[in-house]
């Protein structure tokens, strides 16, 4: 298995299909094929994982100047609870400030229960965009864009 195997199981387990978050591993290697985008893997400690078997979380971001973008995180759900993802979104921060990223910016569904965890690192809500997603049962549910100074 490779880095991106692994990513792609966490996404597996991670993303609800009724919300259509996930991605395919297509979207995953193609966006990978551009230099600005690159991915996190992490362990359960939150740390990039000394064996890729061991990955329970991941970040897919992009960076373009000296802005990022979080794409997806994930955490496996028998891992979340225990602060992994406030440790690999803390370790994303910490990767785009020592590549002189000033500006963090993300994208979600409304009533994402992970925006209690973009809140606790700060993001403030910047924009919103009316029934942008479509669930598995044709809802429509609006984006809501955060940004957060580095």
């Amino acid at each position: 298995m490779n880095d991106v195997d692994h990513l792609m199981d966490v996404m597996k387990d991670a993303f609800d299909p009724y919300w259509r978050e996930a991605w395919t591993r297509k979207q995953v290697e193609d966006s990978l094929q551009l230099p600005s985008t690159y991915y996190l893997l992490c362990d359960e400690t939150g740390a990039k994982p000394v064996d890729a078997t061991q990955t329970v979380g991941f970040v897919l971001a992009r960076r373009i100047m000296d802005e990022e973008e979080l794409l997806l995180i994930g955490v496996k759900t028998d891992y979340r609870n225990l602060g992994i993802g406030n440790r690999l979104l803390s370790r994303f921060m910490q990767e785009a400030r020592l590549h002189g990223s000033k500006k963090v910016f993300l994208e979600m569904r409304d009533r994402n229960p992970a925006e209690t965890l973009y809140r606790r690192a700060d993001f403030q809500p910047i924009g919103r965009r009316r029934n942008y997603y479509r669930t598995s049962s044709g809802q429509l549910v609006d984006a809501i864009t955060f940004a957060r100074p580095l």
